[in-house]
């Protein structure tokens, strides 16, 4: 049984059915209780009308059959009038025209007959039959509109629900979205500075017996690591948490900042060699840029933690309207994975996520994104769009 169902089934609704229909043919009897020349009359009219109030509760559970037995008993007496129209209006109101008109068709029908066989005096068999079609018609069309509301309301509320839902999906892709960012953002700065330390920490941890000043120096560089990595993590969320990240905060490293995103490597002892052919990368839009800079971090990145002490290539080129050419390069060691001599050999932990991140910043550029392993090494090669 569905929820409607169930309502219209409630003891209340019973019991509200039961004491309408009780009034009415309570009132049909009084008034037609002198009008018999017999008591066998009015006891007729009284019984009809007490079983009329009890078939009325079967008109809530099953509309149309519960419909019909009030509507056979009012050929036989008015007493069962009201339970008669009370079904027509329940049928109306909860079940197709078609069945509502059938069933609307045979009260007409029963009060044809009891037309026929108790004929008023105050009123011609005509127009007593025009009056109950009337009547009976306008139940219908009631009940039809009744219908029709509330199937309306179900429909907006129906859509209120979905709308809301729709409102509630689209607020956890907007949170997944930016928690996704953040971490993105997050491994493109962080990982990178912090294998910068563990290079120095590796360094400190297998050359104790280096000389004082070089590991004052190892220890400083440390220092400015960490206290660099925690001001590059306070500015993504800082960047993050705002709408207008480019007014706030220092500028967002581009393509003339590799440079820089260099000398730091090579000062952590990785040998890298540029190979920079492009012209004008001022021209080059700010978005793009900053992808450019994290490919070419990444791609450091990665060299240190899975390839340590072997140089690395770096190769970009490319101008407005022929797009910008990314290309990294560096020999991946044997199994073993055993460092130069001199040089720190423990692998910086990591997830594997950092291409996945980078696939998808150079997707979202509108770019595309190759890596590969070959007899050379390591092969990374981005190329993004450089408009016109």
């Amino acid at each position: 049984m569905d929820t409607r169902s169930a309502r219209w089934g409630s003891p209340r609704a019973v019991t509200a059915v039961v004491a309408v229909v009780g009034v009415q043919v309570a009132a049909t009897v009084w008034a037609r209780w002198d009008q018999h020349a017999d008591s066998w009359s009015r006891w007729l009219d009284l019984g009809i009308g007490v079983l009329a109030c009890a078939l009325s509760p079967a008109m809530l559970r099953w509309p149309a059959p519960g419909a019909l037995g009030p509507a056979v008993l009012a050929a036989l007496s008015p007493a069962a009038t009201p339970a008669a129209a009370l079904g027509v209006l329940q049928v109306a109101q909860r079940r197709a025209f078609p069945t509502a008109a059938a069933v609307a068709a045979a009260a007409v029908a029963a009060h044809a007959l009891q037309g026929l066989l108790q004929p008023s005096a105050d009123i011609s068999y005509a127009w007593w039959l025009a009056l109950v079609t009337a009547v009976s018609g306008a139940l219908v069309g009631w009940g039809a509109l009744t219908r029709a509301r509330c199937a309306l309301v179900m429909s907006l509320r129906e859509r209120a629900l979905r709308a809301e839902a729709e409102q509630g999906r689209r607020v956890a892709e907007a949170r997944m979205l930016e928690r996704t960012r953040i971490a993105r953002e997050m491994h493109d700065v962080l990982a990178h500075r912090l294998s910068l330390l563990a290079t120095y920490a590796g360094a400190l941890e297998y050359r104790p017996d280096a000389p004082p000043e070089q590991l004052s120096r190892a220890a400083g560089v440390v220092r400015t690591g960490v206290h660099q990595a925690l001001e590059e993590l306070r500015e993504v969320i800082g960047v993050l948490r705002e709408e207008d990240a480019a007014d706030e905060g220092r500028p967002q490293p581009v393509l003339t900042d590799l440079p820089r995103l260099l000398e730091e490597a090579r000062a952590a002892g990785e040998h890298v060699d540029l190979d920079d052919t492009v012209a004008t990368p001022e021209a080059l839009p700010a978005a793009t840029g900053r992808t450019a800079y994290r490919l070419v971090q990444e791609g450091l990145t990665n060299a240190r933690k899975h390839a340590p002490g072997q140089p690395v290539r770096v190769r970009v080129e490319g101008g407005p309207g022929e797009g910008l050419v990314i290309d990294l390069l560096n020999p991946v060691p044997d199994s073993g994975g055993a460092a130069p001599a001199g040089e720190p050999a423990p692998p910086t932990p990591g997830g594997g996520t950092g291409l996945v991140g980078l696939t998808e910043r150079v997707r979202l550029a509108g770019g595309r994104l190759d890596h590969e392993r070959t007899r050379e090494g390591f092969h990374l090669r981005a190329w993004l769009p450089w408009p016109a």
